[in-house]
């Protein structure tokens, strides 16, 4: 839930609002679709993502439904603090990649008056919480989880399950290489692949001792 006018007009104090949730679960549709309405509004707003997130497009932050808006890609956290002077409403997807300073840089553009609008996964592959998005969410005044539909059991998914091998924190993938999962899913997915993983370890242990016999 979030309100996007303030009690006493008078305030210059601006809020943090942040969207998080699995992978499609529609976090940037959401964030693309709260800062149209702010563009139609005729409030100044700017729109930045981590460079790193080139998945469907350099300059645009898309969502996986193709709906889109202009962004500008930075390196690092403190290019935004630069770059949104003057801003009315500033928006920031994929805000899991970004260093920990996007926590304070997003803070310091409340306090000027702007409103932030943060979008980003609240969890890695692993089911932990990822990178600055717990902070960003202690410190934000709204905060809205979305929830994606569990592929295989129907009920509301919040895991992000990746399906390939791949063990690096951050893989940028689609749904070729990720899962949205319930809670129940993603445990009983995990589940297997220990259970995989011991049993490779197991054929390794007989190759081994076969080899040396």
């Amino acid at each position: 839930m979030f309100l996007e006018n303030t009690v006493n007009p008078k305030e210059q104090f601006g809020w943090i609002e942040v969207i998080c949730g699995s992978m499609f679960s529609g976090k940037t549709e959401e964030l693309i679709r709260r800062l149209k309405r702010a563009q139609f509004a005729k409030q100044k707003v700017e729109i930045f993502k981590p460079q790193v997130d080139t998945r469907y497009h350099e300059e645009m932050v898309v969502s996986h439904d193709a709906n889109e808006i202009r962004s500008t890609p930075v390196p690092a956290a403190a290019n935004i603090r630069l770059l949104a002077d003057g801003c009315d409403v500033v928006g920031i997807d994929e805000a899991q990649f970004f260093d920990d300073e996007i926590v304070a840089v997003c803070n310091d553009l409340a306090n000027k008056g702007i409103r932030v609008l943060v979008a980003g996964l609240d969890m890695d592959f692993k089911g932990n919480p990822f990178g600055p998005m717990p902070a960003l969410m202690a410190t934000a005044e709204y905060v809205t989880k979305v929830h994606a539909i569990c592929t295989r059991t129907g009920n509301l998914a919040n895991y992000s399950f990746r399906k390939s091998t791949n063990d690096n924190l951050v893989l940028l993938g689609e749904i070729d290489a990720y899962e949205p999962l319930s809670r129940g899913a993603y445990y009983k997915a995990m589940l297997r692949e220990k259970v995989k993983d011991i049993d490779i370890d197991v054929e390794q242990v007989k190759d081994n001792t076969n080899s040396n016999g």
